[in-house]
């Protein structure tokens, strides 16, 4: 049986399906998949400066400094419990920080554990689409199951699945006006990484609409787990 890929990028708009599609893959991997956005809304729950500056990034749907953003995703590579394999949803953002994490990766303090990104999975999903899913998604107050109003309903209505929590929260940031500048700053700062990768003879496009397990389905084919 082939050796599934255990060093992967989940690349796509936002809402495009990459922290659902990254939690089913790491599971069945048995790695951790790191979320550059819930990295950054935990560090904006803080109480200092840098943690007030990024909160307020976030709300208006922006990109925080690549150095920044580097540093935060670093942190979580070099714990020893990551060293066997990563998903990376939402990072790298930019060019810069595309190249930054690869020649980190190359360096002595990761060479020892072969952590170079070995696949590169681009969700691609229409923008009204993208939209209609944002608009629509909320979670769990208590365990943080995620759900939809049109896609992914609890099964007994006001009641968690998981959890039976009967409170359900939205992100501050899932507005209309958000997400549409957030697709802008995606089409004109993340895109750039995408040929970066293509290059490198890295990248699969995987179709991100459907049902979640179809676009699963697809995947486990490409990484062959």
């Amino acid at each position: 049986m082939q050796t599934p890929k255990r060093h992967i990028v989940l690349m796509g708009a936002p809402g495009s399906g990459k922290g659902t599609q990254g939690a089913i893959l790491a599971e069945k991997l048995g790695i951790k998949s790191f979320s550059m956005g819930d990295i950054l809304r935990g560090v904006a729950k803080g109480e200092s400066k840098e943690a007030q500056s990024i909160k307020k990034l976030i709300d208006k749907g922006r990109m925080v400094p690549n150095k920044l953003a580097v540093r935060l995703m670093e942190n979580e590579l070099l714990k020893p419990e990551n060293a066997d394999g990563y998903i990376l949803d939402g990072f790298p953002r930019e060019l810069p920080q595309a190249k930054v994490l690869d020649k980190d990766l190359a360096s002595r303090k990761y060479k020892k554990y072969n952590m170079g990104v070995d696949l590169v999975l681009l969700l691609q999903v229409p923008d009204d689409y993208v939209i209609d899913r944002i608009i629509g998604r909320y979670q769990c107050a208590k365990c943080k199951e995620l759900y939809h109003e049109k896609f992914k309903q609890p099964q007994k209505f006001g009641i968690c699945d998981v959890c039976g929590c009967k409170e359900f929260t939205r992100r501050a940031d899932d507005t209309y006006e958000t997400v549409v500048s957030r697709l802008r700053t995606f089409r004109s700062v993340t895109a750039p990484v995408i040929p970066y990768y293509e290059q490198k003879g890295l990248l699969v496009c995987v179709d991100g609409t459907g049902p979640i397990d179809v676009v699963s389905e697809k995947i486990r084919k490409i990484v062959g787990y």
